[in-house]
């Protein structure tokens, strides 16, 4: 996929640096599945909507959501601590 000059304009404005700093030239060799959806506005939110696919090995993918647990977990009790502070 080719990235056209003014997307690259609008991604530099959307993350406020200048163009050349995040401008890439690709070789043939520099093969990724990557589509960016033009339609969402990148002044309004700065975001970007992107199709990747990836191959995370299965292990990483579970022991990130085992992390994901344990901090919400965290965030749970913490909220109840706070709760009760807040009634003291």
């Amino acid at each position: 996929m080719r990235i056209f000059d003014d997307e690259w304009e609008k991604l530099a404005k959307a993350f406020d640096v200048p163009v050349e700093e995040i401008r890439e030239e690709r070789t043939a060799q520099h093969n990724q599945n990557t589509t960016l959806n033009d339609n969402a506005s990148l002044t309004d939110n700065a975001s970007i909507n992107y199709n990747q696919y990836c191959n995370i090995p299965e292990y990483l993918l579970e022991s990130q959501y085992e992390y994901i647990k344990l901090l919400k977990e965290q965030i749970e009790i913490l909220k109840a601590e706070n709760a009760k502070s807040k009634k003291r």
